[in-house]
């Protein structure tokens, strides 16, 4: 059987573009300038114009450029998908913005006819084409005296205002203001002197008052900083705006980007880094693909490398400025932390900037992680913001410095400092190590309390809990539940045993019989007055109820998570001092 062409549905292709490829019909002007300027550049020279004229429902698109021979006519609008031929006419070098064929038949969203008549600089005659919706073309001798081309569109139904003059002014001027040719709409030019960034100033001030002023006009704020990018590989430049406000690191980016000062998208994802988040940029590249519709950036190895780039540029700019304004650092870093500390993870700099700069939460105020160690040789941190604010008093007291690590990246970044210096001491706080720190009684003391200490115990015993007295400040705090990470382990263990299923309770039961019995501790403050006469109750007093609602207390105060147990030893323990505090003896008979 002879093989068959493949029939192409002209309207069907059509559909698919407007459906499923452009994410608006808009884009159908930005197609016509991206051919427009191609000829130009195929003709060379340098300078070349573009004059867009409308009225009536009608567009046209005039350019200077190379213009087309009836062959190239036949050869590049009548076909879809045909690069080779592309190749042989000298029409898919790398420095044109895009291809004939698809981007024509863009023109079809917005219109149901196509003309083009076209003059090659090659020789030949003007030749006339003329495009359908529903697949079918012809092709005549046109008039036209100079080389270049001519598109002319009719609105179809409903698309009139898609062809109006004011909205293709404005599209114009969206897609069209840096180019480096002469574009006019109806008489009145549109672009200008090129990007922004590369514009001459009679100083530094100036060019960045400039930019700032840009940045107002663009995305609707002023700055913190205006910082130039260069990515040569990619034969990319253009300016990062970074925000004057924080946002959340989660938020995803989006940047204004041109492909050889043609607009590709306004809101582009994926261009920098996503610890990043606290920039906005506005660039132009040579070299990176777009995709299929030109509305976004093909995820290639080039893209990979440029992020990269982006993302060395950024983190310089930031060493600068720890270098030369650290006063404006430590503003940047209360606005945009999270970024850097994300950087801090994997890039050395930006540790030592951290370390050096950036505030943390302490039991002696807020300060960096650098002052802290000197002020504090063995203090340790936390991994939890719950077990630093049940712990920090207490530590502060004792002497013993503490770092909240409990915030997101904190515990990672402490734990790397040894990298930037071996010598670097932080470690985790084991909580049952306060207890070494607390004052003793005399054994005087510790012997009269015996008795007590003996009911205590059998008041929480069941809890999984030891008691012990103490004397320590702050002097307010009655009692504190100590536990260590391997008492945390455990407990952590009972809890996922007793919620698992008969297989692996045994295999829980197993690794839990393999650990240490160290429990958590109460720990009785002899220092505070209510401790105290907690302690002196005597065998007709409610030890076990006050015992139990200190317990209670010390989790509560924690901020440690009750298990039903402790739910049900706390409820007890109210209602039973409760009601002691309330039983008066009934009167004899």
């Amino acid at each position: 059987m002879a093989e068959q062409a493949f029939q192409v549905d002209l309207r069907g292709v059509v559909d698919l573009l407007s459906r499923h490829l452009y994410a608006s019909p808009r884009v159908y002007l930005r197609e016509l300038l991206q051919n427009a300027v191609d000829a130009i550049t195929a003709r060379g020279g340098g300078g070349g114009r573009v004059i867009i004229e409308t009225g009536g429902g009608t567009l046209r698109v005039h350019d200077d450029g190379v213009g087309l021979t009836e062959g190239e006519v036949h050869a590049l609008l009548a076909t879809i998908g045909r690069s080779s031929k592309r190749d042989e006419l000298g029409f898919a070098r790398h420095d044109f913005l895009g291809q004939f064929g698809i981007g024509l038949l863009s023109a079809f969203l917005v219109a149901d006819e196509i003309e083009v008549v076209t003059r090659s600089a090659r020789g030949g005659e003007a030749v006339r084409w003329t495009g359908r919706s529903e697949g079918s073309y012809r092709v005549e001798p046109g008039q036209r005296d100079e080389p270049g081309t001519t598109v002319t569109l009719r609105a179809r139904p409903g698309a009139g205002e898609l062809l109006s003059p004011v909205v293709v002014a404005e599209l114009a001027r969206t897609y069209g203001s840096l180019l480096p040719v002469e574009l006019t709409v109806d008489g009145v030019p549109v672009t200008g002197d090129g990007p922004p960034w590369r514009a001459s100033h009679r100083d530094p001030a100036a060019r960045k008052r400039a930019l700032e002023k840009y940045c107002e006009e663009l995305y609707g704020f002023t700055p913190f900083d205006v910082v130039d990018l260069d990515v040569p590989v990619a034969g990319l430049n253009g300016v990062a705006f970074i925000l004057p406000q924080a946002v959340s690191p989660t938020a995803r980016a989006a940047h204004r980007v041109y492909l050889k000062r043609m607009l590709l998208a306004e809101s582009v994802e994926g261009l920098l880094p996503e610890w990043a988040f606290f920039a906005r940029s506005v660039v132009d590249a040579g070299e990176l693909r777009p995709t299929a519709s030109r509305e976004a950036l093909y995820e290639d190895e080039l893209l990979d490398a440029t992020r990269e780039g982006l993302g060395d540029v950024l983190r310089q700019w930031l060493v600068r400025l720890a270098e030369t304004d650290p006063a404006r650092l430590r503003g940047f870093l209360r606005l945009h932390q999270l970024g850097v500390k994300a950087m801090a993870l994997h890039d050395d700099d930006m540790l030592r900037i951290v370390d050096r700069r950036l505030e943390y939460e302490t039991s002696a105020g807020p300060m960096t992680l650098a002052e802290f160690r000197r002020r504090h040789p063995d203090g340790r941190f936390t991994a939890s913001v719950d077990e630093f604010r049940r712990l920090s008093a207490v530590a502060g007291a004792q002497g013993v410095g503490l770092v909240n690590g409990g915030y997101v990246h904190d515990t990672e970044i402490i734990e790397r400092l040894p990298d930037l210096d071996p010598d670097i001491r932080l470690a985790r706080l084991d909580a049952a190590e306060l207890t070494t720190t607390f004052g003793v009684l005399d054994p005087a003391a510790e012997l009269a309390l015996r008795p007590f200490l003996a009911a205590a115990q059998r008041a929480v015993e069941r809890l999984g809990c030891e008691v012990v007295i103490r004397d320590f400040d702050p002097a307010s705090l009655p009692a504190l539940y100590l536990t260590s990470r391997d008492a945390q382990f455990r407990e952590e263990l009972s809890r996922a045993r007793d919620e698992a299923d008969e297989l692996w309770a045994d295999v829980l039961g197993a690794v839990g019989a393999t650990s240490g019995v160290e429990r958590p501790q109460l720990v009785l403050n002899h220092r505070n007055p209510l401790a105290r006469r907690v302690t002196s109750l005597g065998e007709d007093g409610p030890v076990e109820l006050a015992v139990q609602a200190l317990y209670g207390q010390a989790l509560l105060l924690g901020h440690h998570p009750l298990r039903p147990a402790d739910t049900a030893v706390l409820n007890r323990s109210f209602i039973g001092l409760l009601e002691w505090a309330v039983h008066t003896p009934e009167a004899p008979q």
